[in-house]
């Protein structure tokens, strides 16, 4: 998809009403989203949106300022991917209601997220989860396995600081804006730092000025769900948030996993549930690993690292991530001869190690 086009998606994404499903109506029926954008009621109509919902987009994009909307955005350091971008996540990707746009910061690939994890919990864990939580995370972020959480208090930003302990990469998946003031809760807006100054990703599908509502956690939920291979609740009540992503997870075919707990703590009241229900019990990293045929996993990730093989790759290598970088940048910052980062570039290219996008940006290959 051409650049031009993304402040369109960027545009609708702003509209009331227009949610995943309403908007793959659009992407299917027009052929460009500036078309869909600047569509009339009947155009709307006819791609299949009810009536409200068509009036909606007509009366709220007058005052929504495309340009600006693009440079808030730029002035945050905030990245946009859409459904139809080969960038986008592949686990989110096929499920049932992906979110048309994604909004991120931090690094949006990684070897591992095809074998990601999402691990979530109760808010007020008890002294018994913490130990299990930092036991079995921390061992399968040693693993090389990235772990998907909601950022929330209690389990689930204990998952991404015992990730982060670790070594390993972490994806926090938010049910607010990406503007540091709407990370919700603010208690964890220096975790949220750490965890994109850590290969790690923070995600969102509301505009980045969207304050945090209660109808929006249950919504992330199903990404936290969609973005991995399989759920596992570490430790949760019975009507805990936490059991709505392994509903999700359910729905998408995904794996469940549980960790057990005293029969009489009504924090275990929940996982002991999902196992009585059929979740796979899970005691250790080693469980979820056999569980998901993952025991090698580390040597996979590993042999996917991209490996340097001059002198000059490895000083490139330095500056290339999944986040694009001009030609002129890596000259700058890499302090080698324009002709030596040229003729690199192209080796690399043909050997997989970079991508060139186009207009001479250029991304990590793999």
């Amino acid at each position: 998809m051409e650049n031009n086009d993304k402040k369109y998606w960027l545009g609708l994404s702003k509209i009331h009403g227009l949610g995943a499903q309403r908007f793959k109506k659009l992407y299917n029926y027009f052929d460009s989203m500036k078309s869909a954008w600047t569509a009339d009621f009947n155009e709307f109509k006819q791609a299949g949106l009810e009536e409200s919902v068509a009036q909606n987009i007509i009366e709220e994009r007058k005052d929504i300022n495309l340009d600006q909307e693009i440079e808030k955005l730029i002035r945050e350091k905030i990245e946009t991917v859409t459904v139809l971008d080969k960038e986008y996540p592949k686990l989110l990707s096929e499920i049932y209601d992906p979110p048309a746009i994604l909004y991120y910061k931090g690094n949006l690939e990684s070897a591992g997220d095809e074998f990601a994890i999402s691990a979530v919990g109760t808010r007020k864990y008890s002294s018994y989860g913490k130990q299990v939580t930092e036991k079995i995370i921390g061992e399968l972020a040693s693993q090389e396995i990235t772990i998907v959480s909601g950022l929330a208090l209690g389990i689930d930003g204990l998952v991404h600081e015992t990730t982060l302990t670790h070594g390993g990469r972490t994806i926090a998946v938010l049910g607010s804006g990406l503007f540091r003031e709407n990370i919700y809760p603010s208690k964890n807006r220096y975790l949220a730092d750490r965890i994109c100054g850590n290969n790690g990703l923070l995600l969102s599908e509301y505009p980045p000025e969207t304050i945090p509502l209660k109808g929006h956690f249950p919504q992330r939920n199903r990404i936290i769900a969609g973005l991995a291979v399989a759920t596992l609740v570490l430790e949760a009540p019975e009507h805990s948030g936490a059991l709505i992503t392994a509903k999700y997870a359910l729905e998408f075919n995904r794996d469940v996993l549980a960790v057990p707990g005293n029969i009489n703590s009504l924090n275990a009241s929940g996982t002991n549930n999902l196992i009585k229900l059929g979740a796979k019990l899970i005691t250790s990293a080693a469980d979820v690993l056999e569980v998901l045929d993952l025991s090698q996993i580390k040597d996979f990730v590993s042999n996917r690292k991209i490996v340097a093989d001059s002198k000059e790759e490895e000083i490139l290598l330095e500056f290339l991530s999944g986040e694009p970088v001009h030609i002129n940048e890596l000259i700058k910052s890499s302090s080698l001869d324009t002709a030596v980062v040229n003729s690199t570039l192209v080796l690399m290219e043909m050997r997989g190690k970079v991508k060139n996008l186009g207009n001479q940006m250029y991304i990590l290959g793999r």
